[in-house]
């Protein structure tokens, strides 16, 4: 039976490391930029270092991975997949048989198998197998014992088994196409990154093909976990409209529904956190989504709630907005609630995208400069340990973005637009960032491009209400 602990948009880039491809750079730097690239998958291959070289290199992998919420796979070696607590372990077909790995590993690790045959892939699945590597499709020089796989034998493997398939052998971004309509979960590299100049550049390039490529019928899918507007210009409301503006398929699990029109809060009804739990199982079990937005969470009920489903199914690209006052001045998270945000939901978050006023509270600290902004967003990414997008639209000068990474602070320059209707803003922004990392876009062009949708929604100037107005949310279509 298939594990919960893999889905097949975690196998959609899968980076198979081989060091003789680095020319130097170190393994850890390598992965790290694939990451950012967009790789889903890391499987540390591994044929001569001596154990104690191999475990500390897998530990090193395993943290890293971690960081950007990805499964980390041993290849062949149990002992170090064990030893490092990695979250599976891969074998071939000469390894030990899979049920002996299934059994040795426990049922909460994640097994992967390589197959050629549908004999093989179907007695693999039998014997606990949680996905299979199949290939190799195309000639490739990184193992000299790989068995050619024809399309024709990948569409029958994937048509055998009710596992996501992974296909692998000699695949880059000239040839990756050739793949589509084979029904794979997606695709296995070595070289295509690890050989380039530029691993997160090649990664992006191929995370890109793969989100076009191979599956048919399907569109991007995005869970926004917030409030309801009744006026439909915040919460859920313009988070699915921004989901569908941006190519999508927008989601929802409703956090609590507000009485609310363009001039203010009147009323909030919370949802009760069974049946929050229960929205979140019932999307999770079905249409798995690849990106998550959090706006409005309420209470610290609520984020325990979210937080556990979130770990629970391995939720990836999370995107929290953290909701603390509506835009009229109506508070919508409790005070009680802002130490649980930051205990359990910040720390789950790919990004985090907090406005200035949000991100004083947070770091606990004064913004009045943009130097001020990057010493909070750097404290953010410190304490937080994820992403920061620090939103300078409250500032009347300009609208400049501040991105935090890995790589340090990024600014992103826009014009400040003269329009006094700007309710929904944050929950716009964090949808449209959602929804382009769900489409498979770095983060630094995933921001840029929603960045751009925001822009070109306020300068549409629609005009609704009494108040502070909505944006026009399909002014692109």
């Amino acid at each position: 039976m298939k594990s919960a602990n893999i889905t097949a948009k975690d196998l959609r880039l899968y980076a198979v490391t081989d060091r003789r491809w680095l020319k130097g750079a170190s393994l850890a730097s390598a992965v790290e930029k694939a990451l950012q690239g967009g790789v889903t998958c890391v499987q540390l291959r591994e044929k001569d270092l001596p154990y104690a070289e191999f475990l500390a290199t897998a530990k090193e992998l395993k943290r890293i991975c971690q960081q950007y919420h990805v499964p980390f796979i041993v290849d062949d070696n149990l002992d170090i997949a064990l030893a490092c607590e990695a979250d599976g372990l891969h074998i071939g077909q000469k390894d030990m048989p899979a049920a002996k790995a299934r059994e040795l590993l426990g049922p909460d690790k994640i097994l992967g198998v390589s197959a050629q045959t549908v004999e093989q892939a179907t007695a693999a699945y039998k014997a606990g197998a949680d996905y299979l590597g199949v290939g190799a499709v195309f000639p490739t020089g990184t193992k000299d014992d790989a068995v050619e796989v024809t399309t024709a034998m990948l569409k029958a493997i994937t048509t055998a088994v009710p596992i996501p398939v992974v296909a692998i052998g000699g695949i880059n971004a000239e040839n990756i196409r050739q793949l589509k309509g084979t029904g794979i979960a997606g695709a296995a590299v070595v070289s295509a990154i690890f050989a380039q100049e530029d691993s997160q550049k090649a990664a992006a390039e191929l995370r890109q093909l793969l989100s076009t490529s191979p599956s048919e019928g399907r569109l991007p899918a995005v869970l926004t976990i917030a409030g309801s507007d009744s006026s439909g210009g915040a919460g859920i409301q313009a988070d699915l409209k921004t989901m569908l503006a941006n190519g999508v398929y927008g989601m929802s699990a409703i956090t609590a529904l507000t009485a609310q029109n363009t001039t203010g809060v009147a009323a909030v009804a919370k949802t009760a956190p069974e049946i929050l739990a229960a929205q979140l199982d019932s999307v999770f079990t079905d249409i798995f989504p690849d990106a998550v937005k959090t706006g409005m969470v309420f209470d610290s009920d609520l984020i325990a709630v979210i937080a556990d489903k979130l770990t629970h199914y391995q939720a990836k690209n999370i995107v929290v907005d953290p909701v603390m006052v509506a835009t009229s001045g109506a508070r919508l998270l409790n005070e009680n609630a802002i130490s649980a945000l930051q205990e359990k939901l910040l720390p789950l978050a790919t990004l985090i995208t907090p406005n200035l006023l949000e991100a004083e509270v947070l770091a606990d600290r004064k913004i009045h400069s943009h130097e001020d902004m990057v010493q909070a967003a750097q404290k953010l990414y410190d304490r937080y340990g994820c992403n920061v997008l620090c939103k300078g639209g409250h500032r009347l000068q300009d609208a400049d973005d501040l991105l935090y990474t890995a790589e340090g602070a990024h600014w992103l320059k826009a014009e400040h637009i003269d329009n006094p209707n700007t309710h929904g803003t944050g929950c716009t922004l964090s949808s449209a960032i959602a929804s382009q990392l769900a489409k498979g876009e770095t983060l630094p062009r995933a921001v840029e491009q929603a960045k751009a949708y925001i822009t070109g929604a306020l300068k549409a100037n629609l005009n609704l209400g009494k108040g502070s107005g909505p944006l026009h949310h399909g002014w692109n279509l």
